[in-house]
């Protein structure tokens, strides 16, 4: 059992990760909005001086803190996110937290979905394609954010690399895919990014159990969905990670709600 803190803990990510989590790791919150949950404290995750103290005795941080909206401009990412994640890696770094667990986000390489075949299985368009043939995206192809959101997630990943190879932080990002409060596939797209909530606590579980000497790596959240273009092979290897869980199981239920 870890001591473990989680930033943003009061989002959907956080919601999901706290009720999964809590009864494998100790658990500690921060969030700028902790809502009803009376075991998160009240934090702005972007000023160090404010969160340092929440940092002392922690062995994992799950770094979650950001405004998640797609649609954010630039001047809001720089302003939020990006403060958010330095304060973090920081307050770690100060009070010597073994490993610092950053989530990412699928759409620092979300141009490649404008490309064949991607571009025709997000739309729901699957004739004439084979999902075993499909080329899946590894961590090492160059990265391609599809707005300011992603690209506050790349220099995320950029700093926790820095970090880990200058201050000896074991950092892991996570580029999470679909997540959302209802659990299933509510677009076409999802068929294919779907994350769900179980599938990422033991993504998170399998971050925070790394062995002691992992320094750094980069891994797609994706369950193992049919139609899934991400590569989760090296997370596998590296961290144990083994989803269980498919977005066809809700293909007859299908819904086209927003998110």
């Amino acid at each position: 059992m870890a001591e473990v803190l989680i930033t943003g803990a009061a989002g959907t990510l956080g919601t999901a990760l706290w009720k999964g989590l809590g009864g494998i790791h100790s658990l500690r919150g921060i969030d700028r909005a902790p809502g009803r949950n009376k075991d998160i404290r009240r934090a702005d995750t972007r000023r160090l001086r404010r969160i340092e103290s929440a940092f002392r005795g922690v062995d994992v941080v799950v770094d979650l803190a950001a405004n998640t909206d797609m649609s954010a401009r630039w001047s809001d990412i720089s302003k939020q996110n990006l403060p958010a994640t330095m304060a973090a890696l920081e307050a770690a770094r100060r009070q010597g937290v073994r490993r610092y667990v950053f989530a990412s986000s699928n759409h620092v390489t979300g141009m490649y979905e404008r490309d064949h075949p991607y571009s025709a299985i997000v739309a729901g368009a699957y004739e004439g394609l084979d999902p075993a043939a499909i080329p899946r995206l590894g961590s090492l192809v160059p990265i391609r954010p599809d707005g300011p959101y992603a690209i506050g997630k790349a220099v995320g990943e950029a700093v926790a690399r820095y970090y880990a190879d200058v201050f000896g932080l074991s950092a892991i990002c996570l580029r999470i895919g679909t997540v959302n409060r209802l659990d299933r596939p509510t677009q076409p797209r999802h068929f294919a990014t779907f994350l769900s909530h179980a599938d990422l606590v033991h993504l998170v579980d399998c971050a925070v159990g790394a062995p002691g000497d992992f320094r750094f790596g980069t891994y797609y959240g994706v369950s193992d969905n049919t139609w899934r273009f991400w590569d989760i092979e090296d997370a596998r290897q590296a961290i144990g990670y083994s989803p269980k869980d498919n977005a066809e199981s809700f293909r007859e239920t299908e819904t086209h709600a927003p998110g």
